[in-house]
């Protein structure tokens, strides 16, 4: 896994290399570094906060996550499942209090890096090493590649719905609000400081589970179990789960994504509360379809467990490029 004191001691000469290139993506690098001061303020702001207002920043942990995992990415991005109006404009919200980009564009981005997942194509490839996957791909332009390929692929689904748009056409004043301000005008109620929420329900809240998304294309692509696909980067990894409320179990994903559990078990044995959200959804009659890939992989498991018991080894990944450094070096 390329993450060491050698990923971080080469940051400077790769920040000078894409100044040099004139690769930078100064927009949203500018943001992003602000996001993190703002953050930090926040952090020094927690002690004058009162006990409500970081209760309601710890629930907005798991309602901005779930607009981003039940809603962008399991529901836009997959089609794992239908949802209702009710449930779209709900997770609409949702996910624009989570304020990662619009719906729109987010699954966008999320189609390519799957269809054309590890190689130039991938908006966050992770043969890039882990600071590129995790945060390094958004202070630098797009690779040609993502942009070509983006341009080819159909996201008229998307256009077709109103939630969507809804959002599309006030990006990005609508989902700042939801995210910085709303938070803050609702632990006004209690009494708290306008500013102070503003602060740690807002702005901290927001890095942290922006880090827990990105945890998602950096670690869980790089580190944890390959039990479904050993072929493929995307691990099981349950650290990565419990930050992004179910996301973490990434190897089966990647084989299967068009499954809405993301996992191959439920809450009992992966805790995945994403699933149970959707679960809760489909009991109250706001979604149905749920797609699930179990079948599949007792076929494949089955396959594949004939194969071994015929003397058929597992294919083994290719070295990463990390890994074919340190090969070089030992020779």
């Amino acid at each position: 896994m390329d993450f060491s004191a050698k990923m971080f001691k080469d940051i400077p000469s790769v920040v000078r290399y894409h100044f040099a290139n004139k690769s930078v993506n100064y927009p949203m690098g500018i943001y992003i570094t602000i996001v993190h001061i703002v953050a930090a303020v926040g952090f020094f702001t927690i002690p004058q906060c009162k006990p409500e207002t970081l209760i309601w920043a710890f629930i907005l942990w798991p309602i901005s996550g779930f607009g981003i995992t039940v809603g962008v990415h399991r529901l836009w991005s997959h089609r794992s499942y239908d949802a209702s109006l009710a449930a779209r404009i709900m997770l609409m919200l949702f996910n624009s209090i989570a304020n990662q980009g619009s719906i729109y564009h987010w699954a966008r981005d999320h189609r390519v890096h799957h269809k054309f997942s590890e190689t130039d194509a991938d908006p966050h490839n992770a043969t890039r090493g882990f600071f590129f996957a995790h945060m390094g791909w958004l202070y630098v332009k797009k690779h040609p590649e993502v942009v070509r390929v983006g341009r080819e692929l159909d996201f008229s689904d998307l256009s077709d719905d109103s939630a969507v748009m809804f959002q599309k056409k006030l990006d990005p004043w609508f989902t700042l609000y939801m995210c910085f301000v709303f938070p803050a005008q609702v632990a006004t109620y209690w009494g708290e400081e306008f500013w102070d929420a503003f602060f740690v329900a807002g702005a901290l809240r927001y890095c942290i589970v922006l880090h827990f998304t990105w945890f998602v294309n950096s670690a869980a692509h790089l580190s944890g179990d390959h039990p479904y696909d050993v072929l493929s980067y995307p691990a099981e990894n349950p650290f990565v789960s419990y930050c992004a409320v179910g996301e973490g179990w990434h190897n089966w994903h990647h084989k299967y994504p068009f499954d809405y559990a993301a996992s191959e078990f439920g809450i009992s044995s992966q805790f995945n509360p994403s699933k149970l959200f959707i679960d809760v959804m489909a009991f109250f009659g706001m979604v149905w379809g749920r797609k699930r890939a179990t079948a599949a992989w007792t076929m494949n498991r089955a396959r594949r467990d004939k194969n071994i018991a015929a003397g058929v080894p597992l294919p083994k990944p290719a070295p990463r490029p990390w890994e074919v450094v340190d090969m070089k070096k030992e020779l």
